[in-house]
């Protein structure tokens, strides 16, 4: 008899431990392994990817845990390397959860082919307006002595005449050759400070001067302008220069954001 009952109690004890060890196991389970396992309450935060080749991307995104895919949205700009990211979904500075997924829309690495315009006897204003709507760029503008004063004579795509609807890569550089007129003559150099590039651009091309050197600078907004303004510009407004001479810039540069364009990020290069 007495055996059986220290029998029992021998039971009890080694039960009671056993449950005491369950309970202990599984709010340790649910306390501390589930919420490691899970990630349960913890948020990575988005790191900024436009701008970089999708390789960096890919590194940069692993580092963080996270993972990609490629949109189906095509998207050309001849200002950035092939296969750099352009876009991304979450933007930068989202909070995310461990593994999720970052759309990115991917620069094309070839260039949809346009037609030619033809710019033969238009203004190199008018010209410049008509590349743009081809998704082309103006090269270089050489000026010699013509009667026809700035007029386009000749138009050329990588050293060789280019007659119209001849199919080009998008983002392709033409070169212009324009009339100066009989006679070396000068002009009188606009104010460009406080425009955009583009509408500068336009403006020069107008004057006969060519653009020069671009340089893109830290600047204060609320004293020196918005991004992507031009803050300073040589020779100065007022002077007189030569038809065919260059003019420098100075640009606000526009920090990086969540979408690349023209306008909104700092070239790769600096523009000569």
């Amino acid at each position: 008899m007495k055996l059986n009952k220290s029998l029992l109690k021998h039971i009890a004890l080694h039960l009671s431990l056993m449950v005491v060890v369950i309970i202990s196991l599984v709010l340790l389970f649910f306390q501390f392994l589930l919420p490691v396992m899970t990630r349960h309450g913890e948020a990575l935060t988005v790191p900024s990817i436009v701008g970089i080749s999708l390789e960096e991307a890919d590194t940069v995104l692993n580092q963080r845990q996270l993972r990609f895919a490629i949109t189906d949205e095509t998207t050309y700009l001849p200002e950035y390397p092939p296969m750099t990211v352009l876009q991304q979904h979450p933007k930068a500075g989202a909070q995310v959860k461990s593994g999720r997924k970052i759309y990115l829309t991917i620069n094309s690495e070839t260039p949809p082919e346009v037609p030619m315009p033809n710019l033969v006897d238009s203004s190199v204003r008018n010209a410049q307006v008509l590349l743009n709507n081809q998704g082309l760029l103006l090269g270089e503008v050489k000026y010699v002595p013509d009667v026809a004063q700035d007029a386009v004579l000749v138009q050329q795509y990588q050293g060789e005449n280019i007659t119209p609807g001849t199919l080009v890569g998008k983002g392709s550089k033409i070169d212009l050759v324009v009339g100066a007129g009989l006679g070396k003559r000068q002009v009188q150099v606009p104010e460009v400070v406080g425009m955009k590039l583009e509408e500068a651009k336009l403006l020069l091309l107008s004057t006969g001067i060519k653009l020069g050197n671009i340089t893109y600078e830290e600047a204060d907004t609320e004293t020196e302008g918005t991004p992507g303004a031009i803050l300073q510009q040589l020779p100065a407004a007022g002077s007189r220069v030569y038809v065919g001479e260059v003019m420098d810039l100075w640009i606000a540069a526009r920090p990086e954001g969540d979408s690349v364009h023209p306008d909104t990020l700092l070239p790769p290069t600096e523009e000569s």
